[in-house]
């Protein structure tokens, strides 16, 4: 601080150089909101699904109210916390809190860093406005997303719908997320298209690296299945999701209806990719010339596209309104897509330094073994 007001100092070629800071009047800035009442623990199985939540939670402001986790407090006995993007949705419960009013929080970069998260158990206090998530040293607090939150439960297929399950080993889905990535990938930019098959006692997975070429069929060891034959497609970004979450048991209804990922209390519900009606049946060994997917939408429209007629002319604003919604699509699929690398490349890092941290141990203990006097 000088007498002028205070500067920040910084490195200019071989000199120092220096730069004037106008103060802002502290009464520009908004007051720090005070909760009452007393902060409710959040345990540490509650705080990793807020964040698989939130990696299921939209990202388009459009749908602002679905940018974010809800926990549901609707029934007393069993909260849920939801997070969805309209394409798939993520829930857990089995977990109760002293609340009574449910709560929505919004995804942000701060709930994610590695401080904050490993700096002890989370606590939480809300109001209708706002939430409070604080550490041992750390306190966040902002508003919460205002609205109503969909009806998520509509979306949930009925367990006793259910007709082919199929189970996997919950030790093998690590290695069974690398297998996801190597399978051929026809539409890499746009679906990610992957399919499904349930046949002659024996778990598929299916791929091509092009449209025009036949399905390659990858069988998957270690699976107790049962149920009718059926063959479903999905994008493998929430397949590779589902498994990254522990979900090792798949729930099927038929090809057209929702896929249920669960795993004890934990089910994630993903629309599949809608094939064209006139394909071959899922008997048929290698089904050729399949059409490129189109997806379905989750919460705006339940129930099934049907593409227009031929004799249907849309004039060119129609024309318009149908690209630009194309257009927000391929963006929120490449945003997602970022979002996802982003994980992987933190956990990457994390298991690198965890590595290195090893690593420097073995050498601190054989370098005091090498002092060692006899």
């Amino acid at each position: 601080t000088t007498p002028g007001g205070p500067v920040i100092k910084f490195a200019l070629a071989d000199n120092l150089g220096e730069s004037k800071v106008k103060l802002i009047p502290l009464a520009e800035f908004p007051v720090t909101p005070r909760l009452p009442g007393e902060a409710i623990p959040l345990p540490p199985e509650l705080r990793r699904s807020i964040h698989e939540a939130m990696e299921c939670a939209s990202i388009d402001s459009t749908r602002y109210v679905l940018n974010g986790a809800f926990i549901d407090a609707s029934n007393p006995k069993a909260f849920n916390v939801v997070g969805t993007d309209g394409k798939h949705l993520y829930s857990a419960n089995s977990f109760t809190l002293p609340i009574k009013l449910s709560v929505l929080i919004p995804s942000h970069k701060f709930l994610q860093w590695k401080e904050f998260n490993q700096d002890g158990e989370w606590q939480m206090k809300a109001d209708s406005d706002n939430i409070q998530l604080s550490s041992r040293r750390w306190r966040f607090i902002t508003r919460q997303i205002q609205g109503n939150y969909p009806n998520w439960r509509q979306t949930v297929p009925n367990p006793a719908d259910d007709k082919t399950h199929i189970t996997l080993d919950p030790t093998k889905l690590e290695t069974l997320i690398k297998l996801v990535q190597r399978i051929p990938c026809h539409d890499p930019d746009r679906y990610q298209t992957i399919g499904l098959e349930w046949r002659d006692g024996q778990f598929l997975l299916l791929g091509k690296d092009s449209e025009n070429e036949p399905w390659t069929r990858v069988p998957v060891s270690d699976v107790q299945g049962k149920g009718p034959e059926m063959r479903i497609f999905l994008s493998r970004r929430f397949l590779i999701k589902a498994f990254g979450y522990g979900m090792n048991t798949i729930s099927l209804v038929d090809p057209m209806h929702p896929l249920r990922f669960h795993t004890k209390a934990k089910q994630m519900i993903v629309m599949p990719l809608r094939m064209d009606p006139g394909q071959p049946p899922p008997q048929q060994p290698k089904p050729v010339n399949v059409p490129p997917p189109t997806p379905k939408p989750m919460l705006n429209n339940p129930t099934p596209e049907t593409p227009p007629s031929s004799t249907e002319a849309k004039n060119a604003v129609e024309e318009a309104i149908d690209m630009t919604m194309i257009i927000r699509d391929k963006l929120n699929d490449g945003f997602n897509l970022l979002r996802d690398l982003s994980v992987k490349l933190k956990t990457i890092n994390r298991d690198q330094k965890a590595s290195a941290r090893e690593m420097q141990s073995v050498r601190s203990t054989l370098r005091s073994i090498q002092g060692l006097k006899i």
